[in-house]
């Protein structure tokens, strides 16, 4: 049975909304409670209808911001895309289209631009990678806020689709996971021998780590976008009090997902590495 959304709060005192089509946002949400643990957070996985990654712009667009008007709804007046397919897809259109209209004082932040910032910083050859879904990729969306931010770096793209399939289905630590990370690190590197940075552009594979840093070459870095978005919030909240003040603060958590909530709460513990209840609700 799900819960309808509550009508749209106004009061301070609100939990921070973070979204993502499934289970790979719980990674980034992990890294947000540890960087702010007296704040509450409402996380919100539209697991029914995941993969986003290879939907189109369109529709990307379409269910994220159902989600984010339902994480308004709700209460929460500053919301964390916790998706690089939504962040690139949809973020920017309802930040200058939506916002406005909706309420001008909440605000709706991604991850691809504080990992953009974060790059500049780490590489030395001004050779970065990106391993992310189709969807991100295809979007151009880390081409974009790097030639905004560092026009000096060039960024090379691959696309592994068979990722996000084997951290969900369980397979990151099985064979499969060898032949595919191989694979697509091997292609990667093919099309820029110099790369000394990856971005690892999809909240899931943080899971499959030990497999990358198995198989790309010596010297690498990898960047965490987990320990980048936290950074950031907490920059972006010093330097936005009259944000800050709205968030509520009893160090909790509630979880929503659009799937069945039994099936969340086991697949959520693998991400969290704790158990995990969930409410189910419709967008």
């Amino acid at each position: 049975m799900s819960e309808p959304a509550r009508p749209l709060e106004t009061n301070i005192g609100a939990p921070i909304g973070v979204f993502d089509s499934g289970y790979g946002g719980l990674t980034i949400l992990n890294r947000l409670r540890q960087a702010l643990p007296q704040a509450d957070f409402l996380y919100l996985g539209d697991n029914a209808r995941a993969p986003y990654g290879t939907r189109s712009f369109d529709l990307v667009y379409e269910f994220t911001l159902q989600a984010v008007r339902n994480l308004f709804e709700r209460g929460c007046r500053l919301v964390i895309l916790a998706c690089n397919t939504a962040s690139a897809k949809a973020l920017r259109s309802i930040q200058q289209n939506d916002l406005p209209h909706i309420d001008p004082s909440r605000r709706v932040l991604g991850v691809i631009r504080p990992t953009a910032e974060a790059v500049g910083a780490v590489s030395k050859t001004r050779r970065i990678g990106l391993l992310a879904t189709p969807g991100t990729v295809a979007s151009l969306s880390y081409n974009m806020e790097l030639a905004k931010l560092h026009p000096d770096l060039s960024l090379y793209g691959h696309a592994c689709p068979m990722w996000v399939p084997l951290v969900e289905y369980c397979e990151s630590e099985g064979p499969g996971a060898d032949y595919f990370v191989k694979k697509d690190i091997d292609t990667l590197f093919g099309m820029c021998p110099s790369i000394d940075t990856v971005i690892l552009g999809c909240t899931h594979y943080p899971l499959l780590l030990s497999k990358i840093r198995q198989y790309v070459p010596d010297g690498v870095t990898l960047l965490d976008q987990g320990s980048i978005v936290a950074a950031s919030l907490v920059d972006y909240l010093q330097r936005h009090p009259e944000i800050d003040r709205t968030i509520s603060r009893g160090g909790k958590v509630e979880y929503l997902t659009t799937e069945n909530s039994e099936k969340f709460a086991t697949m959520a513990a693998v991400f969290t590495g704790r158990p995990v209840e969930a409410t189910r609700i419709e967008l």
